[in-house]
């Protein structure tokens, strides 16, 4: 790349898919050395974010049976027993999707209707019980809208803080393509902790199908630093890959 080409990319605004991976890369903060488990491009942006910058000690995955480096390369060998130790155990921070989720954190991606006879068929419950119940586990949702935040899901797979039990149970936070939202509130309910820059919290009410706690000023997501944002552009995703799930 060129001096002129990168002196461009600095200046470059930046865009909502790279508020998007800085939210999604605080969601690893301070956690020291735990297996990052994201799922989804933007999840997996943040999640070598982190490791580039706040969090050195993340260890990453190719997802199956090895640790891998910043570049990709192999670590380290995870055999499954050990991949096992680690989730119950509470060392590992998952990064799933939701195609529901409500107010205390129950999320679904099992079906859309009754369960006994659905109108529509989904991944099924898959690992989110046992990831719930066993390590930290925060949620990326790349189109915030009514159908996804529901009053109530139409089936638990992943379980929130009003069926929670068990030491491990943690919700960091949920991160879409409008805010970042967590559930420090006393009885665990959603709260909008920041919006992206360009959205307004009248938005992201209407786009919520439950009553969200929210501040009386609630904060923009916190601005990429420069050479977060280089990161990003030249060595994590030079391809851009970023903007063709969040398009704002």
């Amino acid at each position: 790349m060129t001096t002129e080409a990168t002196t461009d990319a600095a200046t470059e605004a930046t865009s909502r898919a790279e508020y998007c991976v800085i939210a999604c890369a605080e969601a690893w903060r301070d956690n020291g050395e735990v297996l990052a488990s994201p799922m989804g491009l933007i999840p997996s942006f943040g999640a070598r974010l982190a490791k580039r910058t706040f969090s050195p000690d993340l260890l990453l995955t190719d997802g199956e049976a090895l640790l891998v480096g910043l570049d990709g390369a192999p670590e380290g060998w995870l055999p499954y027993r050990r991949h096992l130790t680690m989730v119950t155990g509470g060392k590992r921070h998952v990064m799933m999707g939701a195609s529901q989720i409500d107010r205390y954190g129950n999320q679904n991606i099992s079906c859309i209707g009754d369960w006994e006879r659905p109108t529509r068929q989904l991944l099924g419950v898959r690992g989110a019980p046992v990831n719930t119940l066993n390590n930290p586990v925060s949620y990326w949702i790349p189109k915030h809208s009514p159908r996804v935040f529901v009053e109530r899901v139409d089936m638990i797979s992943g379980v929130g803080h009003d069926h929670a039990v068990g030491p491990y149970h943690r919700l960091p936070r949920v991160v879409t393509d409008l805010a970042v939202l967590d559930f420090e509130t006393p009885d665990h309910a959603m709260r909008l902790v920041s919006v992206h820059p360009g959205v307004t919290v009248d938005e992201v009410r209407a786009a919520t199908g439950f009553e969200l706690v929210t501040g009386e000023d609630v904060p923009y997501t916190r601005e990429p630093s420069a050479e977060e944002l280089r990161l990003i552009r030249e060595v994590i995703d030079p391809h851009g890959l970023r903007n063709r799930e969040v398009r704002a």
